[in-house]
């Protein structure tokens, strides 16, 4: 199974960059994990909300092909705990799922078209992180499933 992490936008700070990549190297072992980052929307002072969200989703939908299986990291999704995530992933990769993509919108969210294309919503948490800081929970809580999936000791209960 192939996992893609779909972002709007870059992650500019270097220290987040720096854990990304730690995280990325180590899921090398255990699967095929590609981040996309698309770029971020110029001249928004002159956009609204709903027009930024509408631009978004046209650049996120020409990423996810049909096979595809979509979740958003959506606030409104569901709250999994790190055992129950790597089941989640698990269940993926014994099923069907060749493809699961996970997407993190822009500031504003999502555009109604991108939730009816997803197959699923899950949160990171009930709190609000910067769209930078996500990217760097997900990938290391990707790596905590796989390492918990493996029975492997970096996760402890």
């Amino acid at each position: 199974m192939k996992i893609v992490l779909l972002t709007v936008g870059k992650t500019e700070d270097a220290y987040i960059r720096e854990g990304i990549d730690k995280f990325v190297k180590r899921l090398k072992h255990y699967t095929r994990l590609e981040i996309t980052d698309l770029p971020e929307l110029k001249n928004t002072k002159a956009l609204t909300q709903e027009q930024q969200k509408t631009k978004e989703a046209e650049m996120i939908l020409k990423k996810i092909t049909p096979h595809d299986h979509v979740v958003l990291l959506d606030e409104n999704g569901m709250e999994f705990s790190s055992v129950q995530f790597a089941d989640y992933l698990d269940k993926k990769a014994i099923g069907s799922v060749q493809s699961l993509v996970f997407v993190i919108g822009g500031p504003y969210g999502f555009d109604s078209s991108v939730y009816e294309r997803a197959n699923a919503k899950l949160a990171l948490s009930r709190m609000t992180f910067s769209h930078q800081m996500v990217r760097l929970f997900f990938v290391e809580q990707l790596y905590r499933a796989f390492s918990i999936i493996k029975g492997e000791p970096y996760h402890h209960q």
